[in-house]
């Protein structure tokens, strides 16, 4: 075996994208066995039953990761968070843009926005947020049939850069845990 030969079969024991069986790719692999739970209970899971921010509601706030109800909306977790604290306002009417929603429902989404703002400062010390609305699949919305804005919270120490360099993400906190401490921290009416 001539010494190229050699080193390829040493290095073949190790996880190169290059030599997978499909399209070779740049990804790292970090392994998340823990992350099953949420895609076991997933987008599919959840779209099997109906709208997911339709079905929320008629859930527990734990089981349907709601950390406040008001009037015409309410605050959730985003079962796939870009940050930990990732937090959706969606209303309860199932409309999907914005320019449907009544003036209530406009008010009580930016109320609602300011107070998830101030309770993700005060819970996990954020230093910015991306607050947005994605309206319709070609605007990126993952559920576009049902309005729902954005609140993420940034850090200025984070690993920003990890899903652009390292094509990772990396989330510090349970879903449940983040659920728990912003709903505790979530000002009374």
């Amino acid at each position: 075996m001539s010494e190229p030969e050699a080193s390829r079969n040493a290095d073949a024991a190790l996880e190169d994208a290059a030599t997978f069986a499909a399209v070779p790719d740049a990804f790292q692999r970090l392994w998340t066995p823990h992350r099953m739970a949420y895609i076991n209970t997933g987008a599919d899971a959840l779209r099997g039953s109906g709208c997911p921010f339709c079905a929320a509601p008629q859930k527990s706030d734990a089981e349907g990761l709601i950390v406040h109800r008001g009037v015409t909306s309410y605050v959730l977790l985003n079962l796939f968070p870009y940050n930990s604290g990732h937090m959706l306002v969606c209303p309860y009417r199932h409309i999907a843009t914005y320019d449907q929603a009544t003036p209530e429902e406009v008010a009580e989404i930016g109320a609602l926005t300011q107070t998830g703002m101030r309770v993700l400062r005060e819970v996990s010390r954020c230093d910015g947020f991306n607050i947005g609305m994605n309206q319709g699949a070609v605007a990126g919305a993952g559920v576009d049939e049902h309005l729902h804005q954005h609140i993420v919270p940034r850090w200025s120490s984070d690993a920003n850069f990890f899903p652009i360099i390292a094509r990772t993400k990396a989330l510090p906190q349970l879903l449940g845990e983040v659920r728990e401490a912003v709903a505790a921290a979530w000002p009374a009416a």
